[in-house]
C-alpha cells in the first residue's frame, strides 16, 4: 500500500516517540522590576513628518488584551504581535496607542479623513 509521503502515521504504541526539547527556566525580574520591559521590546525613538514617536514592539506572547488600532479602526486581538506608539513628550500611559505594526508604517500614506459633504 502507497501512502502519501505528507500523511502524518502514529508510531505504534510500544515504540518511544522523539524526545521533546527541554525550555529554559525564564530569568527572574530584576528587584523592583515587575518583568514588563522583559516582556516586550524596548521603546526606540522614531522621527515621523508630524514629530518624534516613542515606538515599543509586543511580540504575540506579550499581547494579553484586546486593543482598538487608531490606524484601521479594527481590533489588535490577543496574541498579535503589535507595536505600542506614544508622543516622545508624553509623560504618562495615558497617550499610549496600540496600533497593527503594518498600520503604524503605513501611516504617512494613509489619506487623512473624508470632508464631510455640504448637506451634512
Amino acid at each position: 500500500m502507497l501512502v502519501s509521503p505528507r500523511k502524518a502515521r502514529r508510531l505504534p504504541p510500544d515504540m518511544p516517540g522523539k524526545p521533546r526539547r527541554a525550555r529554559r527556566p525564564a530569568a527572574a525580574p530584576a528587584a523592583g522590576d515587575d518583568g514588563a520591559s522583559a516582556r516586550v521590546g524596548p521603546a526606540r525613538l522614531q522621527e515621523w513628518p508630524d514629530g518624534d514617536w516613542m515606538v515599543r514592539q509586543v511580540p504575540g506572547a506579550a499581547a494579553t488584551k484586546v486593543y482598538r488600532c487608531p490606524g484601521c479602526d479594527q481590533e489588535v486581538a490577543v496574541g498579535t504581535a503589535h507595536v505600542v506608539v506614544w508622543p516622545a513628550e508624553a509623560t504618562g500611559p495615558q497617550a499610549r496607542r496600540h496600533w497593527h505594526t503594518t498600520c503604524w508604517q503605513r501611516r504617512p500614506r494613509r489619506p487623512g479623513p473624508l470632508p464631510k459633504p455640504s448637506w451634512w
